[in-house]
């Protein structure tokens, strides 16, 4: 891959555990904690994605909170544990490669972003609360453009910022529909699968899947 001037990654299930914030507290959830905490994801995701559909923006914290509330229902976990959870999702811990190939990447001089669903304050938070903040150019949130990824405005953003071709720009995420708006919007998107999942049919097939983010660096 050559000619690479921007590398964007995906904040979250791509650079840190959406998970996580159930994982600490998996002694009092109980063995239910794996599947609340992607009732959780899923939810978030859907309200994204139905609010940007009827045009009913309302910000990913806000989203965060009003999916939990769902899943805490859902799942029947005691109300008393939501702001605990709310508090560990704002830190969110990176996947154990995360800081070292962005270390990488920063030796090669790469433009380094994260283009995001999260509030520039979320954002902010996670990265600072992982020690990421010299790590990163910039930190894209799609409340700059007011509707959620996939919209091909989310992905406007860093080639405005930089003023690149959309053939510059690696883009990374975890979540399948993502990579197909990144890779139909026009970036070489790379598929990071983890967890060994099947690719969504959305009229993009992506070059690059690697299980971790350490994969990256035999590309580049």
């Amino acid at each position: 891959m050559k000619n690479i001037k921007a590398i964007i990654f995906d904040a979250y299930g791509t650079l840190f555990n959406v998970n996580s914030a159930a994982e600490k507290c998996k002694d009092r959830i109980g063995d239910k904690w794996e599947g609340f905490a992607n009732f959780w994801r899923t939810t978030q995701l859907e309200y994204t994605w139905l609010r940007s559909l009827m045009k009913r923006h309302k910000d990913f914290w806000q989203i965060t909170e009003e999916s939990l509330d769902k899943s805490i229902k859902t799942y029947k976990i005691d109300p008393s544990m939501k702001n605990d959870l709310l508090d560990l999702y704002k830190a969110l811990s990176p996947y154990e490669e995360v800081e070292e190939v962005l270390k990488k990447l920063k030796e090669k001089n790469f433009k380094l972003a994260i283009l995001s669903n999260g509030t520039p304050s979320l954002l902010d938070e996670l990265v600072k609360s992982n020690n990421f903040e010299n790590l990163f150019d910039d930190l894209f949130s799609i409340e700059q453009v007011g509707i959620y990824k996939p919209d091909s405005k989310v992905y406007d953003m860093p080639i405005k910022k930089y003023k690149i071709e959309k053939n510059d720009v690696v883009f990374l995420s975890a979540n399948t529909w993502d990579v197909s708006g990144g890779g139909n919007y026009g970036y070489n998107s790379i598929w990071v699968n983890r967890n060994n999942n099947i690719f969504d049919n959305l009229d993009f097939v992506p070059k690059y899947e690697i299980k971790t983010l350490r994969d990256l660096l035999d590309i580049l």
